[in-house]
């Protein structure tokens, strides 16, 4: 009896003890099972993919220094905010997104591409295509075998030889003088201000060459920086084939905007282009192209230019320095955003009137037009039709155009709702 008394007291024991533990190990389960709002919250993240950001065909990519930023989730797209965090479809050719430096305060941002993901694919098609008949192959190992970056390589300094040819506006008529500006101030690498590429590694290279044959959008965002008084919206970085600046709204969200709005953004455009036309490095700026998107508007009201791809650049101060048989040397850097078979209009073709003309056709009337009171309204439609002319001289394009200025600086008000004029124009005897 005693034997078998000890026995079972021993095997209870044993069986309390085993439940002890049991509820121990199991109570945060058990917890969680009955109260499950005490379950720690994980926070979701982003699954980004190389392919999304372009990573996997660096470095025939633009670059990688705000990488960090995507990946700790200090830019954020807006649309695609859900507890999910999903990515935004990657044929879009641009995002709006949160860019923030201390997680507290944010600020927008627009996130694109230098072109649209399917000419991108076009591309690195055929830039297999010309050296096999692979469907797939390493964009970066056959771009790195060709004649012009080999030539890169073994230069020293950017000379106008390296980039002839290459498609973008910006490279039609360059200048020693503006070769030297892109080397010194390129923002992917450390800043060495030198005029020489010692500082480039073969990897930096590639991506400005790349860069530069797709689309001179963000190298002249970083040459030209809005904080040196440049009419550009700040460049912030890029992460592949996607860069990151500071955001504007299109010009064409305020097609029906009220008259003293459409007349501070016409005077505001009208400034712009003879600015570039007239400035104190002696660069002469022009657009080959204009729409709707090709200027932006801050949260202050103050106008840039928010696509600056369809931009070029004339140096007057040192002059054309690339003939016309040079300008038309091509290979597959020429047309890794374009048809192969373009053509490369002349330097000599550039007119001053040329970008006023286009402002004045394309997208002034749809600002101005049906928006004020007669006479007014009589003069600025009059003022339009001559400076939109091209068979009119540049001095008369000049002309109806700086009248159309007059007429628009009498028609601002002072007002708070111009925040990028405001209070200083508050305590001005114009107003």
């Amino acid at each position: 009896m005693g034997l078998w008394m000890y026995y079972l007291c021993s095997n209870v024991l044993g069986l309390l003890i085993l439940l002890q533990f049991l509820t121990l190990s199991w109570s945060p389960f058990l917890e969680a099972a009955v109260f499950p709002s005490s379950v720690p919250h994980v926070k979701p993240s982003y699954s980004f993919g190389r392919t999304f950001l372009g990573l996997d065909k660096c470095n025939a990519c633009i670059g990688t220094s705000i990488c960090k930023k995507f990946f700790k989730e200090e830019i954020r797209f807006d649309n695609w905010l859900a507890s999910h965090l999903k990515l935004p479809p990657d044929y879009l050719p641009s995002y709006s997104g949160n860019y923030t430096d201390d997680a507290k305060s944010w600020r927008l941002v627009e996130i694109s591409r230098l072109t649209t993901k399917y000419q991108h694919d076009q591309a690195d098609k055929r830039i297999c295509a010309s050296l096999s008949k692979a469907k797939s192959c390493s964009i970066e190992r056959v771009l790195r075998k060709t004649e012009r970056f080999q030539k890169w390589l073994k230069a020293k300094r950017l000379t106008p030889d390296l980039v002839q040819g290459l498609p973008s506006p910006m490279l039609r008529c360059p200048s020693q003088r503006l070769l030297d500006r892109i080397v010194r101030r390129y923002a992917e690498v450390p800043d060495a201000g030198s005029i020489y590429m010692d500082h480039l590694t073969d990897r930096d290279k590639l991506r400005l060459l790349f860069t530069l044959s797709v689309n001179a959008h963000p190298i002249l965002l970083q040459i030209f920086p809005e904080a040196e008084g440049w009419p550009f919206p700040k460049y912030l970085g890029s992460c592949g084939r996607l860069i990151v600046t500071a955001s504007t709204r299109p010009l064409k969200e305020f097609y029906s905007s009220p008259p003293e709005v459409a007349a501070d953004l016409a005077l505001q455009l009208l400034s712009i282009v003879s600015s570039m036309r007239n400035n104190d490095m002696n660069y002469f700026f022009y657009f080959v192209k204009v729409d709707a998107g090709t200027f932006g508007i801050f949260n202050n009201g103050l106008l840039f230019i928010r696509d600056a791809s369809t931009l070029g650049v004339i140096d007057k101060q040192e002059g054309l320095q690339m003939t016309d048989g040079q300008q038309e040397y091509k290979d597959i850097f020429s047309c890794l955003a374009s048809d192969c078979q373009s053509a490369f209009p002349s330097c000599n073709s550039v007119t001053e009137k040329q970008s006023l003309i286009m402002v004045c056709q394309e997208l002034l009337p749809k600002l101005l037009q049906g928006k004020f009171l007669q006479p007014v309204q009589e003069k600025i439609d009059r003022f339009l039709r001559l400076c939109a002319d091209s068979f009119r001289a540049d001095q008369e394009v000049n002309d109806a155009a700086g009248k159309l200025i007059e007429l628009l600086k009498s028609l601002q008000s002072c007002d708070s709702h111009f925040a990028y004029r405001y209070p200083d124009c508050k305590y001005s005897d114009k107003y």
